[in-house]
């Protein structure tokens, strides 16, 4: 995970240099998506993996304190398979409806 935060801050900030180097007019380029377009792209991607880096570092300090199997609405089981497909995850599945 911090990995690819690095990855995608490497990213954006390789996007913004090469928009400070040219000077075409990106919104009507016809070759593809513009630069405003990736640069978004990749500032919403990171802005999700730094979310799950924190869902991540939370899940672990529910393990430590035992609550990690408790859903934080309301107080039931979270079972097994939810944990490993959403790490993250604080409901259960019939507070996450």
């Amino acid at each position: 995970m911090v990995g690819q935060i690095d990855s995608l801050h490497k990213r954006f900030g390789d996007i913004v240099a090469s928009a400070e180097l040219t000077s075409t007019d990106d919104e009507h380029d016809p070759e593809g998506a513009t630069i405003a377009y990736e640069r978004a792209q990749v500032s919403a991607l990171l802005q999700q993996a730094r979310l799950d880096l924190a869902a991540l570092d939370e899940a672990v300090v529910r393990i430590d304190d035992g609550t990690i199997w408790s859903c934080s609405a309301c107080g039931g089981p979270i079972v097994m398979e939810r944990l490993l497909a959403l790490p993250g995850v604080r409901t259960c599945i019939k507070c996450a409806r």
